[in-house]
């Protein structure tokens, strides 16, 4: 990862988020918060704007933010109210930094979320999981870290340890 030491903590992020064959997914342009002992965090803020692959744009209504942990193959959204689901984890792979102004890693498929109004965490897109296994040949090693973030996650969420102990909301604060 490169040091960030003399980037601004309002620089903006390009985040791209890949399939495993190299294509375009998820993106969009995040202002940088800061770090952590959990990772490097990014924000937007309410109405603001998600690209899937080249064209497609969706609007954000709600602010988030997003901690892209070091070395973990996860990352974390947490969603202001009053959207339905407040922690959003896509399993990825470990995030890439080409450089401070960007952040790459490759979507999994897997998801684990946590909706506002729920005590504990589910685990969602288990069939895409399997199906791209296939479609895309990921190979075994990839297959067991996704599994094992994965189950990871959904202990960490329902003990709210680690990055989701509330340590999302002083950097929610900033864009909210």
């Amino acid at each position: 990862m490169p040091a960030f030491d003399d980037i601004p903590a309002d620089a903006h992020v390009q985040v791209n988020y890949t399939k495993y064959d190299g294509s375009l997914h998820w993106n969009l342009r995040m202002r940088r918060l800061g770090e952590d002992a959990h990772g490097t965090w990014l924000g937007l803020p309410a109405d603001s704007t998600i690209c899937k692959g080249h064209s497609r744009t969706l609007a954000l209504p709600e602010a988030h933010v997003i901690l892209f942990p070091r070395d973990a193959w996860w990352t974390a959204t947490f969603n202001a109210a009053p959207r339905k689901t407040e922690i959003y984890c896509d399993i990825t792979t470990p995030p890439q930094w080409p450089s401070a102004a960007e952040v790459t890693m490759v979507d999994l498929d897997l998801d684990v979320l946590r909706h506002r109004d729920a005590p504990l965490p589910v685990l969602v897109d288990e069939d895409e999981f399997a199906e791209h296994q296939v479609h895309y040949g990921y190979p075994i090693d990839v297959i067991r870290a996704a599994s094992q973030a994965a189950s990871w996650l959904m202990h960490a969420i329902a003990e709210h340890s680690g990055p989701f102990d509330g340590a999302h909301e002083p950097w929610l604060a900033q864009v909210a």
